[in-house]
């Protein structure tokens, strides 16, 4: 059974008892609910309550509540078939906050520029643990191939060119690359993903040295991008990474690196570190 409420925790040792059991049961009720928010994003079109139950893995009644607690702040909402979906003031929460974002306002302008001098696509991402986080994208104004990629997705940051940019600053050490990488191993994307502490340093140093970093399809066979920094609120450490990754056969890597130097200048104050 959920609790929705907790005791008043009073200093009777029964009270407290039950203050602690009420604590628990609120954390996993919110787990859940949390849960269901996350499900429904993935469901654009709406999902049924029996398949919701299924994913999430807990008792109708269960995910009912939950959906009913959704749909009274507005996150959740429900169609004319009955199929739930995410409410219309999640989204506009949502796009609110995103918007607001500093980092997006300065880089939405260069990612346009971007994508329409290269025809491809542009991220601005940020780094999150292990992964890269695409804060902006900006897809080419033509082109019949487009990446999946999509704001608030992520990917490994090791076999990424943002990825391995915002790491070269961070782990400037070929110990500080084995701490990072640690007992389990790196996930291969391609046959061409670095995968080892080793591999991984040396192409940091090189990083590094030139400024920018390149993924040679090393996370998804038939992309290839380059990347380079941007120095928002660290201004001696890059706090993001703005790149612009290509359908191999229609924008090869050399194109893009050909191309640093007047991407850098895009970039302007943006791409440049300050003490």
């Amino acid at each position: 059974m959920e609790h929705t409420q907790m005791s008043d925790g009073s200093a009777d040792p029964a009270n407290k008892k039950n203050a602690d059991h009420d604590d628990t049961s609120r954390l996993v009720g919110s787990d859940r609910v949390l849960a269901v928010l996350k499900e429904l994003a993935r469901h654009p079109d709406g999902v049924g309550l029996d398949e919701m139950t299924r994913a999430i893995g807990a008792p109708k009644p269960t995910v009912h509540r939950a959906l009913g607690s959704l749909r009274r702040a507005g996150l959740a909402d429900q169609d004319g078939r009955g199929r739930y979906l995410l409410g219309d003031e999640f989204l506009r929460m949502a796009f609110a906050h995103h918007e607001a974002r500093p980092e997006h306002v300065r880089v939405s302008p260069l990612l346009d520029t971007l994508a329409t001098r290269f025809g491809e696509t542009a991220h601005y991402a940020v780094l999150d643990g292990r992964e890269v986080v695409y804060r902006a994208k900006v897809d080419p104004p033509s082109g019949a191939v487009r990446l999946t990629s999509t704001v608030g997705g992520r990917n490994p940051a090791h076999c990424t060119a943002v990825g391995k940019l915002l790491l070269a600053y961070r782990l400037p050490t070929l110990e500080a690359v084995r701490d990072w990488v640690g007992a389990d191993p790196l996930p291969r994307r391609t046959p061409g993903t670095l995968c080892t502490a080793e591999e991984l340093h040396q192409a940091f140093e090189l990083t590094r040295e030139r400024g920018y970093s390149v993924d040679d399809q090393e996370n998804e066979t038939g992309v290839n991008c380059v990347a380079l920094p941007v120095y928002g609120a660290a201004p001696a450490v890059p706090t993001g990474s703005i790149s612009v990754s290509a359908v191999a056969y229609r924008t090869p890597l050399s194109t893009l690196t050909d191309a640093v130097e007047e991407i850098r200048g895009l970039l302007g104050v943006l791409g440049t570190a300050r003490p």
